[in-house]
């Protein structure tokens, strides 16, 4: 296993974001969004759609439209830190996008958290395992 993108200090574990389970390639996030269905909140979009092969992926986006660079990476920073405390209680055999509107870029990752952990919950995209909204999950046991 090459270090690419790993922290030295940091075990991967169950509050990590591999690579095997992004959505990397444009027909992936092609596929959610047109074939997906869709639910909307005031700082997020999540498209969804049952896998093909019964794996879990997740990608974030962000349109150019939206902002500048560095407002657009920071936007994609912090979904990313949400939706990474979500995965390990999601369930398997869903694509999931997850698309900021303009407003989510200027709140924290905890807010962006709580909607995506509302809008997941609603539409029976988490386990039953699920302990609730709790942004310090990963910091002791889950």
């Amino acid at each position: 296993m090459s270090g690419r993108g790993l922290c030295p200090g940091r075990p991967r574990g169950l509050f990590s974001f591999p690579r095997e389970i992004r959505l990397k390639s444009g027909w992936e996030f092609d596929f959610v969004f047109r074939t997906g269905r869709r639910s909307c909140g005031e700082l997020v979009r999540l498209f969804f759609v049952d896998s093909p092969d019964e794996t879990l992926k997740v990608g974030v986006t962000v349109g150019k439209r939206v902002a500048k660079a560095a407002r657009r990476v920071r936007g994609r920073r912090c979904a990313r830190e949400a939706l990474r405390r979500l995965l390990p209680w999601t369930k398997k055999g869903v694509w999931l996008a997850v698309s900021l509107r303009e407003r989510a870029l200027s709140v924290t990752a905890r807010d962006i958290y709580w909607e995506m952990a509302l809008l997941m919950e609603k539409n029976g995209l988490l386990t039953d395992q699920w302990p609730g909204e709790n942004w310090e999950v990963d910091q002791g046991d889950p």
